[in-house]
């Protein structure tokens, strides 16, 4: 009797502990986010210029998976009225989207103002606020003007100053209303996805040499558009302004110290590569970055190294440049040691690593919540707990409306995010990627993320919520994660 009565208690408090873990601290904020060229259209409207990706996309279709642009995608430039009310049916308290640089300023440079581009994002904002919803805004989702790529883009560091230029207009419409920025949205993949990868567009392949150039313009860029808002807008508009970072989490694959070390150079050099310059205490490229980087130059008679260096202002300049660090996670990667021969530079071949992933994870090789948590973990002990949020993570597959496997995916990783929050980590919102299906960049239509299914086929692109839509409507209504997610699966 006396073991059954404990039994009970254990049991008591073992589903009260559970259910603690499941819920969100006070003034936790939950949103979902979007990008500018993904669903907006409206590709050539009014007197928007073209961007990179509209050069791409219509310059070199078969590039693209299912051959597709974002012309139209999910036609939110006339349709952004349906958007708010599935924001506002959602319940969220903030949407992160990106203004589009080129429907702003058609040739990139603030000598012409769209008042069409500036009457759609005034409209946009003001609506969000009337619906009790927060604009979190990204400067630079990736569709950089392709009057500044003639002179390349952000290869050239003359592009920070048209940047610079274009973010001080954009405090200034629309700082009194708007109070969280992002400046630059995923820098690996503007530069190393796309001059080292050759995936993105300009679809230029420049490997261990124009993706190091483009990830000082990008640095540098993000550093000036903060001091801008720092010294010029701030006292007055209240805000704060990040930057966003996208990172694996990076699992040694053995436990041999070279992968051990492996692991741990690779989330110094790909993620330290933006994070370090901005949130460590001496700034400037992580330590192992530059003598890596340094040596490998000299083995390949390079005269000095291919990373370009800071100069002592910029450094000044890039350190403790950011009120916030906005994540975007995906992927949890095995890696293991791998020293390439000499020969033609790579970033790959600098950091000397290889990943991987392992299909046999639970749930599956796209849900991996204790990398999630480690990365959290990692990134507390590094830059001494900086102020996170979640600014993207999703799930994709094939659209479907019964998409158990995304609902599985947000309630692990939210679940692990409050561990991290347990753990002591600083986090403080967490944003689904996406509000809806969208273009997905190379895979154009043929993945998606979206917690709404978007009828492409449709002219008037009608939006089905989807079940992950209504268990995330859940969570945000109870502040809770939910253990049964069977309510949610037809």
């Amino acid at each position: 009797m006396q073991f059954l009565a404990e039994l009970l208690i254990l049991s008591y408090f073992s589903i009260h502990f559970a259910h603690a873990q499941n819920i969100f601290p006070d003034h936790f904020r939950l949103g979902v986010a979007s990008a500018s060229y993904q669903i907006e259209g409206g590709w050539n409207a009014s007197d928007k210029g073209e961007n990179i990706w509209d050069r791409l996309t219509h310059e070199h279709p078969e590039v693209i998976k299912d051959n597709s642009t974002g012309d139209v995608a999910c036609d939110s430039y006339h349709l952004w009225k349906k958007d708010v009310e599935i924001l506002k049916n959602l319940g969220v308290d903030y949407y992160r989207f990106s203004i589009s640089w080129t429907r702003l300023l058609p040739t990139g440079r603030v000598d012409k103002i769209s008042s069409d581009g500036l009457k759609y994002y005034n409209d946009l904002i003001d609506s969000l606020l009337e619906n009790k919803i927060e604009p979190v805004v990204t400067l630079y989702h990736w569709d950089l003007p392709q009057a500044l790529q003639y002179f390349g883009g952000w290869t050239n560091l003359i592009t920070s100053d048209f940047f610079a230029q274009y973010a001080r207009l954009v405090f200034s419409r629309f700082g009194d209303r708007v109070k969280t920025w992002i400046t630059i949205n995923e820098p690996y993949s503007i530069c190393e996805t796309t001059y080292g990868d050759f995936q993105g567009a300009p679809l230029i392949h420049s490997p261990g040499i124009g993706d190091y150039l483009c990830g000082k313009t990008i640095l540098v860029a993000h550093s000036k558009a903060f001091h801008i808002y720092d010294k010029e807008f701030r006292e007055k508009q209240g805000g704060k302004i990040g930057i966003t970072i996208d990172t694996i989490w990076a699992e040694p694959r053995t436990n041999k110290s070279e992968d051990v070390e492996a692991a741990e150079r690779e989330m110094q050099m790909s993620f330290g590569w933006w994070a370090h310059p901005i949130f460590s205490t001496n700034g400037d490229y992580p330590e192992i970055m530059k003598s890596r980087i340094e040596e490998r130059s000299r083995q390949e008679n390079f005269v000095e190294s291919r990373l370009p260096s800071f100069t002592k202002e910029e450094i000044l300049n890039l350190r403790g440049s950011a009120d916030f660090l906005g994540l975007n996670h995906y992927n949890t990667k095995l890696i293991s040691n791998t020293e390439f021969p000499i020969g033609e530079p790579s970033f790959q071949k600098d950091k000397g690593t290889s990943a991987f992933q392992d299909p046999n994870w639970k749930p599956n090789k796209h849900t991996v919540p204790w990398g999630f948590r480690k990365l959290l973990n990692w990134i507390k002990r590094e830059y001494d707990n900086p102020l996170v949020y979640i600014t993207e993570n999703g799930f994709p597959d094939e659209g479907q409306l019964q998409d158990v496997g995304r609902v599985i995916f947000h309630k692990e990783m939210m679940k692990a995010m409050l561990q991290a929050i347990g753990d002591g980590c600083n986090i403080q919102s967490y944003t689904v990627w996406s509000i809806m299906d969208n273009m997905e960049w190379r895979d154009g239509y043929t993945i998606k993320f979206g917690l709404y299914q978007v009828d492409f086929n449709n002219p008037n692109r009608t939006r089905t919520p989807k079940a992950s839509a209504k268990f995330f409507k859940t969570v945000i209504e109870t502040r809770t994660i939910p253990e049964n997610i069977t309510m949610f699966i037809e």
